[in-house]
């Protein structure tokens, strides 16, 4: 499988809505980070699905490198 795209290397703060489903973009191609808008197409790498647990501020990771995908964990900082 190839390497994602680095999007950036920070998270992005993002408002989460308790009980929506978000597609978390795992390629990096994204024009609409952190978030999946087709661009995988073609590739290996699908979007990530989810449903928000609870209504808050998440920081979203955009070097899709972080160990616990879709949210940051600090891997940026050794890329």
């Amino acid at each position: 499988m190839d390497k994602p795209t680095i999007a950036a290397k920070n998270p992005i703060p993002v408002e989460l809505e308790e009980g929506k489903m978000y597609s978390w973009c795992s390629c990096g191609l994204s024009t609409n980070q952190p978030f999946c808008d087709g661009k995988h197409k073609g590739t290996d790498f699908r979007p990530t699905r989810f449903k928000a647990e609870e209504t808050k501020t998440a920081y979203m990771c955009q070097c899709k490198h972080s160990g616990s995908p879709m949210f940051c964990d600090g891997s940026h900082k050794a890329l």
